[in-house]
């Protein structure tokens, strides 16, 4: 394999949610639930995003084994690849399960072999989000195509200033961005007019933001990070028919390299 926030386990990733939106009842504490869920996404061998660190760094992955001992994940066939993610702290990982975002963590990963093939072995999570609200499909941005969004700020001398957000994952409904807080000041609410969100072979999208939900993510090292989830206002239904046909030609592809067609 070349190539869907959390509330990991202290002190390693912490996650503040900083908004009055509730999200303690779709966490799972309880190890046969953690233990459940995570087997599904076996079952349906599922494909995984993996966050590294600060998430500048990404891998696509799967589960290829779950017990009370931990996790056993794919590795991909890029030693380079593989090495940084041995060398990272904390490994955040973002999937969808019958279109519900299934989100986790772990300290970190080590090395070890699943059926005489390289793997990745982690800590069995103590929570895991399970976030049932869906009116739209979401998308996991591929590793292989990164997507970002160009969002406009005014400046206090009335100029603007361009934030370049890396996207998380994407719906015909919004965006869930990342981008480290210091230097800027979003809150629950807040609009931006004219973002230009960037889909690879698909073109550009100009939409307007409202920010929705954000996490404050404190990494083991003392960087912070902050998760926003943004939705799209007033979005032509041509442009919402664009994303969803981008969506769907990312799908289409990675069920076939699922299936081996790819």
């Amino acid at each position: 394999m070349n190539e869907e926030s959390i509330l990991p386990n202290e002190p390693h990733l912490h996650v503040e949610v900083t908004t009055s939106d509730d999200y303690s009842r779709y966490l799972l504490f309880s190890r046969t639930d953690i233990l459940f869920v995570l087997r599904a996404l076996i079952e349906s061998r599922d494909l995984i995003m993996a966050f590294l660190d600060e998430g500048n760094e990404s891998l696509l992955t799967s589960l290829l084994q779950v017990n009370e001992e931990g996790m056993v994940l794919d590795c991909g066939n890029d030693d380079e690849t593989n090495r940084r993610a041995l060398a990272a702290k904390s490994a955040v990982f973002v999937t969808a399960h019958d279109k519900v975002k299934i989100q986790f963590s772990a300290p970190g990963l080590q090395s070890t072999q699943f059926e005489g093939r390289p793997a990745f072995r982690a800590e069995l999570p103590d929570k895991v989000l399970r976030l049932q609200r869906r009116e739209y499909y979401r998308l996991v941005a591929p590793a292989s195509e990164p997507l970002a969004c160009a969002i406009p700020m005014l400046t206090s001398s009335g100029g603007k200033h361009i934030i370049e957000a890396q996207v998380l994952d994407l719906s015909a409904g919004g965006v869930a961005i990342i981008a480290p807080p210091r230097g800027i000041d979003f809150a629950v609410d807040d609009r931006f007019v004219d973002c230009l969100l960037r889909l690879p072979h698909a073109g550009p999208v100009r939409a307007s933001l409202r920010v929705r939900n954000i996490f404050d993510v404190t990494l083991r090292n003392g960087v912070r990070l902050r998760r926003y989830g943004c939705q799209f206002l007033d979005l032509p239904g041509s442009t919402a028919a664009q994303i969803e046909r981008y969506i769907m030609r990312i799908e289409r592809a990675r069920k076939a390299r699922q299936s081996g067609l790819g």
